[in-house]
């Protein structure tokens, strides 16, 4: 209960401070980063690396992975041949050295393999940051050069969300949301091989 109180009196306070703004006759701009985001042509190309490397990742794991099952195979089969009455002293010497042998690479592998997933999931999340944020700053300066050739006051996301879900942004007019200008920006160098970006459409 306290916590939806907090987030109402937040709402409040924003939809105050709008008005008082409003009123002061400051010029107001809306984008939908999420919408930007989604159709800039370098977010699907950097997703289609990540993907890449993703796979890439996921074979390295399965070639470890059938070394290993080999590995323990191997040990299976030797623990097999120790149980048959008929062997010799010798000869089960000679394949217990071998078994334990075995034992012992089949822990190293498994550690390696353990070792070399938490790395290359650490890989692949710190390069989905790298590009996620390269891209988050190219829409921030081009929603920075709207604001200064429109002398735009405050530019709000209509995209963002309250503590408990709520759009902070319940309704602006078509007009004072400039997001399609900026995707149309993002996406006048696009090479022509790329797949096309989702068509910017008008917000409700």
């Amino acid at each position: 209960m306290k916590t939806n109180l907090i987030a109402f009196s937040l709402v409040a306070a924003i939809a105050l401070a709008t008005s008082s703004i409003a009123r002061a006759d400051v010029k107001i701009g809306y984008v939908d980063m999420n919408k930007i985001f989604s159709s800039y042509y370098k977010t699907d190309q950097a997703k289609k690396r990540i993907e890449e490397a993703q796979s890439t990742a996921q074979n390295e794991l399965q070639e470890r992975a059938d070394v290993f099952n080999k590995n323990r195979d191997a040990i299976l089969k030797l623990n097999e041949e120790l149980n048959k009455p008929e062997l010799s002293k010798e000869t089960k010497e000679k394949k217990t050295k071998e078994r334990d042998e075995k034992a012992e690479e089949a822990k190293r592998q498994e550690k390696e393999i353990l070792e070399l997933r938490s790395q290359r999931l650490k890989n692949l999340q710190e390069q989905a940051n790298r590009m996620r944020a390269g891209i988050v700053e190219e829409i921030r300066k081009l929603v920075n050069d709207k604001v200064k050739a429109d002398q735009y006051d405050l530019v709000l996301d209509k995209s963002g969300l309250s503590s408990n879900g709520i759009e902070v942004v319940l309704y602006s007019k078509d007009s004072t949301d400039f997001s399609d200008d900026i995707i149309k920006a993002l996406n006048a160098d696009k090479p022509k091989d790329s797949a096309s970006a989702p068509a910017p459409s008008k917000t409700k």
